[in-house]
């Protein structure tokens, strides 16, 4: 092992691992790549630095001391990478470096405005650490997250985008005249029109291995990781709302049997939809159930092996042993530096007009934190293109009156 060097420890299949060596490589920061999975010497490591937990990946330092599923924000602390972007005055910031976020970028910078990307988290969104991608127009054999991210931020750069990576949003304010962003390392920029894109995150159980199995047999996302199961024997869904029938009457394409976990003792989803899925042969409805513990296989693979589930009226515990469990309890809007400062509807997405135009004056909102988007990649694209049009219309106007 090369001591000088920056130790990663990690596993293929885990999204955040993917989303740290890809940090890395882009700050040109040289680090050695281990998987676990393949090296028994480097699970015994994790589980010395972790408490006997694996938790991945885990990140040694030359120094000796390690980080654990670090955000990209504290990784480039610990680095001492410098987080100041070239100017300090733009035409346009977008504060989010997603799909949505980026296209709108693309577009803008096509048009000669000066724009910047605030980017806390990865560049590429909740794309990017998709393992694949099967309903993007275009790519009709499919295509992974991360090459589908590399393309649009590659694209982005080319025009000249400037990206300011693992700073987040503190707050936004605007005088009117010129938006204000301030960065979480205190910063302050300021743009004629400033675009929110910071996305949604996908709400979690919150069950004990529910963490360590998120990309291991546990997902959030139906048609970009249900082909993967073809031929599997059972998958779980849980969340009996229209998101979770719909993804599971999707699901039951590739396996023999959808069960669905409900933790209410009625379903949430349209009467249509629970027609749909009570009378079709391969799904299979059980509500009042709730989610308690997440356990992986016994084989040491860092797979999903057991869902264990509370039944509400008995009291009595059942375990359920699917290929993989699916995720569709509700969205978080990453939305919590905005509080007080736009209107946000009753779920914390941003209210916007037909235009994209929030309640602040030259601040706009596109992709999955806007309220009423429809949470898929497609149309946060179109959403990134549509807003900058509208944020370019507005620049128009103003430098007309």
């Amino acid at each position: 092992m090369d001591e000088a060097s920056i130790q990663v420890y990690g596993a293929s299949w885990c999204p955040d691992c993917r989303r740290a060596k890809r940090f890395l490589a882009d700050q040109r920061v040289p680090f050695v790549w281990h998987d676990i999975e393949q090296d028994p010497e480097g699970q015994r490591i994790v589980q010395s630095r972790n408490e006997g937990n694996n938790i991945i990946p885990t990140i040694i330092f030359p120094d000796g001391s390690h980080l654990s599923e670090p955000t990209n924000e504290e990784l480039a602390d610990k680095l001492g990478l410098s987080r100041s972007a070239m100017s300090h005055v733009y035409d346009l910031i977008v504060v989010g470096g997603g799909p949505a976020g980026l296209t709108t970028s693309i577009y803008a910078a096509r048009e000669n405005l000066q724009t910047l990307v605030v980017d806390g988290k990865g560049l590429g969104g909740q794309a990017g650490v998709t393992e694949r991608l099967d309903n993007y127009p275009g790519f009709p054999e499919g295509v992974g997250g991360a090459e589908l991210a590399d393309r649009i931020v590659e694209q982005a750069r080319r025009h000249g985008v400037e990206m300011l990576q693992a700073i987040s949003a503190r707050r936004i304010s605007s005088d009117d005249d010129e938006v204000d962003v301030e960065t979480a390392t205190g910063e302050h920029y300021h743009a004629r029109a400033v675009l929110v894109a910071t996305g949604s995150t996908y709400r979690r159980t919150n069950a004990p291995g529910e963490d360590e199995l998120i990309g291991a047999g546990i997902h959030f996302c139906a048609t970009c990781d249900g082909p993967f199961y073809r031929g599997s024997k059972e998958l779980l869904v849980l969340g009996g709302g229209n998101s979770g029938l719909e993804e599971g009457l999707f699901l039951a394409e590739f396996t023999d049997k959808v069960t669905i976990l409900e933790r209410n003792v009625t379903l949430k989803a349209s009467r249509l939809l629970q027609d749909k899925v009570r009378m079709h042969p391969k799904m299979e409805i059980r509500t009042g159930r709730e989610v308690k513990e997440f356990r992986a296989r016994e084989d040491g693979s860092g797979k999903l092996g057991a869902v264990i589930a509370l039944d509400l009226e008995t009291g009595t515990l059942e375990e359920y042993r699917p290929e993989g469990c699916f995720v569709f309890i509700g969205l978080d809007p990453n939305t919590g530096f905005l509080e007080g400062s736009v209107e946000l509807d009753a779920g914390g997405f941003i209210v916007t007009d037909a235009g994209f135009r929030t309640a602040m004056p030259g601040v706009f909102a596109a992709g999955d934190v806007r309220s009423g988007s429809t949470k898929q990649l497609a149309s946060a694209v179109g959403e990134g293109a549509a807003a900058a049009i509208a944020i370019r219309r507005y620049l128009d106007e103003r430098d007309r009156s």
